[in-house]
């Protein structure tokens, strides 16, 4: 099982956020792709995947830390 839940442009990139299946568990990932020769974007080494436990965790610091640099 895979769902795509956003695409976002960096440069000549995506970073896609996608929810994944592996070996029965579920995880999200946040992930860079890029376009091969072959018309077909693929991923890079360029990433994280987490539990959504784990990305629960990094979405409420990711939360704090863009709230703080916006006052700035």
């Amino acid at each position: 099982m895979e769902k795509n839940y956003a695409e976002i442009e960096k440069g000549e990139d995506l970073v896609r956020v996608n929810a994944t299946e592996f070996r029965g568990k579920q995880y999200i990932e946040v992930r860079t792709y890029y376009m091969a020769d072959d018309g077909k974007w693929k991923p890079t080494k360029k990433g994280i995947t987490l539990s959504p436990e784990m990305m629960g965790m990094v979405y409420e610091a990711l939360g704090k830390a863009l709230a703080e640099v916006s006052e700035t």
